[in-house]
């Protein structure tokens, strides 16, 4: 692990320190962590949502599907792959 994970309050304050020296105006957090990486690190890049569900340590993955919103470029990207396989 790159940072110690001590809380979640000191985890939110290291990522604070991070954006401020990129330059990131957002505020970055552990929970927005998470959202991206269930977003934009795995679904968008064909991980199947309950091996994402394993990753994130949920047990029900309807908590998955809270933190894996699926982005409508996704959704196009699906329906072309679809659409090829069908030709």
């Amino acid at each position: 692990m790159a940072l110690p994970l001590l809380s979640n309050q000191k985890m939110n304050s290291y990522l604070k320190e991070i954006a401020d020296q990129c330059g990131i105006n957002k505020t970055l957090t552990f929970h927005i962590a998470r959202h991206t990486f269930a977003t934009t690190v795995t679904l968008s890049n064909n991980v199947p949502i309950e091996t994402v569900s394993k990753m994130l340590g949920h047990k029900d993955l309807k908590t998955t599907q809270h933190y894996a919103k699926v982005l409508d470029a996704k959704v196009g990207k699906d329906m072309r792959a679809l659409g090829r396989k069908l030709k």
